[in-house]
């Protein structure tokens, strides 16, 4: 037996340092990815706001909020929480507002489930898991989050 926990102590010996480093690096290109797809979204709302307003008055169906202010938090969401999730400073609350962001677009907008081709579902599905990923995992060490943490502890 003693072999055995030799061989395991052996292979899970870099663990901690994969852990913290893989886990910095995969965390750092989830928060790119993900804010890069919700920004385009929110730059595409500003670039055409009248067509967005139509949007939200005939096809969305945000519950309790007038159209024109669900726009202007949609769009907002869209462009200010991927900026602090790239940056990974407030992550964590951050990527909650995004999940809400992204789950308010599946709600309001049954379509998505009635499509011939189910990518549009699948990548709100996408993004929600890797927005959970961040919250649960945080931003990892290429963060603002994480410098402050550090310098605080000095």
């Amino acid at each position: 037996m003693n072999k055995f926990f030799q061989l395991h102590q052996l292979t899970t010996r870099f663990d901690d340092l994969i852990q913290d480093w893989g886990g910095s690096v995969l965390s750092a290109g989830i928060r790119g990815f993900v804010s890069w797809q919700f920004f385009k979204a929110g730059v595409l709302k500003l670039q055409d706001w009248d067509s967005t307003l139509s949007l939200f008055r005939e096809e969305y169906a945000v519950p309790l909020l007038p159209p024109e202010l669900a726009a202007v938090m949609g769009a907002g969401g869209e462009l200010i929480l991927p900026i602090l999730i790239v940056l990974g400073i407030f992550s964590r609350p951050a990527a909650i507002g995004l999940f809400m962001v992204n789950a308010m677009a599946v709600i309001s907008y049954p379509q998505l489930w009635s499509f011939e081709c189910p990518a549009a579902i699948n990548d709100h599905l996408y993004w929600g898991l890797l927005i959970t990923s961040l919250f649960f995992f945080g931003p990892g060490r290429f963060s603002l989050d994480y410098f402050l943490k550090r310098r605080s502890q000095m």
